[in-house]
């Protein structure tokens, strides 16, 4: 299938001559405005199809997609699987079992002002889609919302992140083999194609990244008045406190922190604890980095690398002058960090002003939840927080006055795998959410629709709109219409049936009086 770069110059994507980006770009989603014009993507068994489809291509490629991951961030196998292909097989399937019940019209709760009438919520799609993914998972967090998008009917264009080259190019050139070529595209480019993409007219858009780059689509929406989804990060805190277990909260917490090098949105990015925790911390991750990475952790196949030279520079520059407590080490060469922890931080040193998106854990004292609360409040929304305590009160007090985009209490991550919860962040963390139906529900709109039929009773009931007014109309529509406090009229139908029942049993029983009488005489 010919997909387009933007560089105006022939490709083996572009499958012929473009003059220039924006040429090239109008063009393809132009013929992807066409398509979903004729409706061909409103089908559901063709949504089906195209599901399947794609799951196919995860279980036939999965090999494929372990070696574009390690390519482009040294990811291992398990890494690979448990956190991408995996998941991603996992939540087309939950898709495909249950799409025909998401996409059936919804049928609200009546008030007794439309109980003869029909109310109904349809579920459409936006339209053109415009998915751009992000390099840390980049199989994951690209496919997952393109799966969303073509469960609703939308045709899509796929943007993935060409900071991680590899796997963008497995997925240029593998989708066209799997997914109709009239309905989803794929472009590969930099800065400047992502830029060109956005000023295209799109239905809806949903990115993935920074909160740098969240702001410049957001504000490249705004200009066409088009819906997005902003998937951002942020600095997610993590409280532990002396009731926790401390060694297997230690094992969560590092997990949590350094799979994929650090390189995760909703990885812990600073730990809140006394130092009396802060020192029984320490003590069991010595023990359990030694035990998962050996003495020498650069020569583990278990740890991955920082993506590039400009991230692995970021993050050097922030552990000159701090005070390691365990790791430190690097390596430009390998872009490799050690499983790094610092103390004796505060909130004004670097590392606590940006995300800091690597293998390196902060630890900030505090003495209690309370504490932890203000340092959380005085800061922008995370898009997790990490409570570990076995203290329900000190649990309660975190989740109830604190704001972030999800919660995970006594471990790290998992929240993100719960396909019943929605993932996404708030404020400065993103806007809006997916995964499971949610998935779903984030590229369809939801069309509400008032059915009536002329029946003369309804009319005759609605006909006090009608001019000339007067206060006896006003006061009967004013009744009609006010709402009363546990009213429904979800149980009415059987009330009416039962009425007619009791009316129907009175009228038999008075007409078998009538008829004995008449007997008798």
């Amino acid at each position: 299938m010919p997909t387009f770069d933007g560089r105006g110059s022939y490709s083996p994507l572009t499958g012929r001559n473009a003059h220039n980006a924006e040429m090239s770009f109008a063009d393809a989603v132009q013929q992807l405005h066409t398509t979903f014009a004729s409706g061909k993507t409103r089908n559901v068994d063709f949504r089906l199809k195209q599901l399947r489809n794609l799951l196919r291509m995860y279980e036939e490629n999965s090999a494929e997609m372990v070696k574009v991951l390690a390519a482009d961030l040294r990811k291992h196998k398990q890494e690979a699987h448990v956190l991408e292909i995996d998941f991603m097989i996992n939540d087309i399937r939950n898709t495909i079992f249950n799409l025909q019940e998401w996409v059936k019209p919804e049928k609200p709760e009546k008030t007794m002002v439309n109980i003869m009438d029909g109310v109904y919520i349809y579920k459409d799609p936006y339209g053109v889609v415009l998915v751009i993914g992000a390099w840390n998972y980049p199989l994951q967090l690209t496919l997952v919302p393109v799966a969303g998008a073509i469960a609703s009917g939308n045709c899509v264009l796929i943007k993935p992140s060409e900071v991680a080259p590899a796997t963008s190019r497995f997925i240029a050139e593998t989708i066209p083999k799997y997914l109709d070529p009239e309905c989803y595209r794929v472009v590969e480019g930099g800065a400047k194609e992502t830029s060109e993409l956005l000023k295209q007219k799109f239905d809806y858009v949903f990115y993935t990244g920074s909160g740098r780059v969240g702001r410049i689509v957001h504000q490249a929406c705004n200009e066409n008045l088009t819906p997005c989804t902003l998937e951002l990060g942020g600095k997610s805190p993590c409280y532990i406190d002396s009731t926790a277990d401390i060694a297997i909260a230690t094992k969560r917490i590092l997990w949590g922190k350094f799979i994929n090098a650090g390189q995760t949105c909703i990885a812990p990015d600073y730990l809140l604890c006394s130092q009396q925790v802060q020192k029984q911390f320490l003590e069991e991750a010595r023990k359990i980095l030694k035990e998962w990475y050996g003495t020498n952790p650069k020569e583990s196949p278990d740890l991955c690398r920082i993506i590039n030279q400009q991230h692995f520079q970021r993050l050097s520059a922030m552990i000159k002058g701090a005070n390691v407590a365990i790791g430190g080490d690097t390596d430009s060469q390998e872009k490799y960090i050690a499983p790094t922890i610092l103390v004796d931080v505060s909130s004004s040193d670097p590392i606590m002003q940006d995300e800091i998106f690597g293998p390196i854990l902060p630890i900030v004292n505090v003495e209690n939840a309370y504490d932890a609360i203000r340092f959380i409040n005085a800061r922008e929304k995370p898009l997790a927080l990490y409570i570990f305590s076995k203290q329900k009160a000190e649990q309660r007090a975190l989740v109830s006055n604190t704001s972030s985009g999800g919660v995970c209490i006594n471990d790290t991550m998992l929240h993100l795998a719960v396909e019943s919860l929605p993932f996404g962040g708030v404020g400065p963390s993103g806007m809006g959410a997916y995964h499971g139906k949610y998935s779903f529900d984030t590229f369809t709109h939801r069309k509400s629709c008032l059915a009536k039929d002329f029946n003369m009773i309804g009319e005759k009931l609605a006909s006090s709109r009608y001019p000339p007014y007067s206060d006896t109309k006003l006061s009967f529509l004013t009744t009609l219409l006010k709402k009363r406090q546990g009213f429904s009229t979800k149980f009415l139908p059987y009330v009416l049936m039962f009425g007619v029942g009791v009316a129907t049993t009175l009228l038999v029983t008075s007409l078998m009086k009538i008829i004995d009488q008449l007997n008798h005489e």
